[in-house]
């Protein structure tokens, strides 16, 4: 695979500052796999909770919040290495309240799907 042009620009930073922006990139992925785990298992396994299209509804929109978290990830990252690359502060990110008010949205939803029950 041929190496991206923004990697050759600037100096190479410390190797474990590197290293630590590859972890938090990882933490990302894990969560968003977390968020489409948990909604295939909604539309899998949550047979009695009523009704069936609010669920589907539900994993709908945890899968689309993983795959906005993983996009999300890739693009923090990228940005963090090229200001590391040159010694500039790191971006600001909207991924972290959005994930948590669209998390939170659907622990109401799900919480309103129970009491309903």
């Amino acid at each position: 695979m041929r190496e991206p042009r923004w990697r050759q620009e600037g100096e190479e930073p410390d190797y474990r500052f590197s290293l630590a922006n590859e972890r938090t990139f990882l933490a990302w992925i894990r969560t968003a796999l977390a968020l489409l785990a948990g909604g295939v298992l909604l539309e899998q396994f949550a047979t009695r909770l009523q009704p069936h299209l609010a669920l589907i509804g539900v994993a709908v929109l945890l899968a689309a919040l993983s795959a906005a978290l993983c996009a999300a990830a890739y693009t923090r990252w990228r940005a963090n290495e090229i200001a590391m690359r040159h010694r500039r502060r790191l971006a600001s990110t909207i991924a972290i309240p959005l994930l948590s008010v669209a998390t939170s949205v659907v622990a109401a939803i799900l919480a309103l799907l129970l009491l309903l029950q």
